[in-house]
């Protein structure tokens, strides 16, 4: 599910920034932007993501600061070197050159800070980790809460297409008990146009219209199709982790609706509104799995 949050902090002398951004994915996709040489921290930062994220394509960038201003410093010995390694190649290429001050400093390496660096003593890398890691769960929390509206949303929405299915999976069944008939009417004009108007046998007649209408028989379709209208349901009203549950419920629905096609053919008008009902059950079905793809 989508979502942004962003969290800030300033504890035990350092200032910390954390914003984490979420997009749909169907699994668990993170990429962690963490200043050069805070790597030692990466692993519990993870940790800490899995936990409250288990599905979706996750950024999340830190910033860390001294809370106090700190000296510059500037490294003058790097700073020869770049300026010799100008002058040699200025000499090798015979190009003017114009040394710029504020050039010079913006150089990697340049200018050092007390607070760009991690701790050395183990204490305060500690401290630091917990600092970010408190950073960390409040833009959680904070994402937390817009994924929950988000999703209060999509609940809604996904119910109301179930609502649809059901009204129209209830309106296939009462068609299917009018197949019988129909396929008796169509199999006695077949036969007497064959037949060039000869007598047939009701009984027989009866029998082979009993056997093709028990071959297009759907029942089982419909009554697997309102479980699984149920367990969906069921599982909305519930908690955790849903997306692949939900996503293995809508493959069954699929499934059924694709069979009720295949098992529904003719031109009898009743034949023809179930292959239409069956259609647009199929339909809500697919806007609901580009629904699921977003929940957790």
């Amino acid at each position: 599910m989508t979502g942004y949050a962003q969290s800030r902090t300033e504890q035990n002398g350092w200032a910390v920034r954390v914003s984490v951004k979420s997009v749909n994915h169907r699994f668990l996709d993170l990429k962690l932007r963490i200043p050069e040489g805070f790597d030692l921290y990466e692993l519990r930062l993870r940790q800490i993501v899995r936990e409250r994220i288990h599905r979706g394509h996750v950024e999340v960038t830190l910033a860390v600061d001294q809370a106090k201003a700190s000296a510059v410093q500037v490294n003058k010995d790097l700073v020869r070197s770049y300026l010799n390694a100008a002058e040699a190649l200025r000499q090798e290429t015979r190009a003017a050159t114009d040394m710029d001050v504020v050039a010079l400093l913006r150089l990697p390496g340049v200018i050092t800070g007390a607070g760009t660096a991690v701790p050395e003593a183990e204490e305060a890398q500690e401290q630091l980790g917990q600092v970010l890691d408190t950073c960390l769960r409040e833009a959680l929390a904070k994402l937390d809460e817009m994924r929950r509206a988000e999703g209060q949303h999509l609940s809604e929405q996904m119910r109301s297409r179930l609502v649809n299915i059901s009204e129209q999976s209830e309106r296939v069944r009462e068609l299917v008990v009018t197949l019988r008939p129909a396929y008796a009417r169509r199999l006695d004009a077949k036969l007497k146009e064959l037949l060039g108007g000869l007598a047939i046998d009701p009984s027989r007649l009866a029998q082979e219209a009993a056997l093709l209408a028990e071959r297009s028989d759907i029942s089982e379709e419909l009554d697997r199709l309102r479980s699984h209208l149920q367990q969906f349901g069921k599982l909305l009203d519930g908690a955790g982790e849903l997306g692949k549950k939900l996503d293995f419920l809508l493959q069954e629905m699929h499934r059924e609706a694709n069979t009720m096609l295949s098992k529904t053919p003719g031109v009898e008008s009743e034949a023809l509104a179930i292959t239409g009902l069956a259609l647009e059950i199929k339909a809500e079905i697919e806007k609901l799995r580009e629904q699921v793809q977003n929940i957790e």
